[in-house]
């Protein structure tokens, strides 16, 4: 399968999801703090972003293979793909 330039091969992977929690999934068990939250858009996983102590959505999408998040945050919707280091 061929994908046209600037399309991110990876956005097949995106599912209709919702979140399975208000916070960090992660960070709520283990009572560690976030700074902005992440949606797995294959699962519903919602993990702490980059600039997180724990960066639990980035070690989610290595360990379980799903490369794209959403933010959580309010204002602008945007996706990252974590295997191309780029927004989608």
């Amino acid at each position: 399968m061929s994908t046209s330039v600037g399309v991110d091969p990876h956005v097949t992977a995106i599912r209709d999801v919702h979140p399975h929690s208000a916070g960090c999934e992660e960070c709520l068990r283990l009572g560690t703090p976030w700074v902005h939250l992440r949606l797995c858009l294959t699962c519903g996983h919602v993990g702490c972003c980059d600039s997180s102590p724990m960066r639990h959505a980035r070690m989610h999408a290595g360990v379980q293979a799903h490369p794209i998040v959403e933010s959580m945050e309010a204002g602008p919707k945007w996706r990252w793909c974590y295997v191309h280091e780029n927004y989608v």
